[in-house]
């Protein structure tokens, strides 16, 4: 393994520091559900349809198409979100969880 040093530091953060300001797409899934065509083209304003986590429940946060993290379902304000709970592996796979 390769030991960083300060100046070593400095070089990786100035030639990285320009792409900070680059958008990224965040995907955390809340739920997957499977239902016929029928019922989707059936669907009218007020209709729900249940996913199957629930607050409190593990999920993944993918960045770029890459798993980057987990997390789990928070309701804050009325609205949902993702506190974080672990930084992944870059060998990692969407899905898979560490025992």
């Amino acid at each position: 393994m390769v030991g960083f040093d300060a100046e070593n530091d400095d070089a990786i953060y100035h030639s990285t520091k320009f792409i900070e300001d680059v958008p990224l797409l965040i995907i955390a899934e809340i739920g997957r559900t499977q239902i016929s065509v029928q019922k989707v083209l059936n669907l009218k304003k007020g209709n729900l349809v249940e996913f199957n986590k629930i607050v409190g429940e593990p999920m993944d946060v993918v960045v770029g198409g890459r798993l980057m993290a987990r997390g789990e379902i928070v309701v804050v304000n009325e609205r949902y979100g993702v506190r974080i709970s672990e930084v992944t592996r870059p060998d990692e796979k969407i899905g898979e969880r560490r025992e």
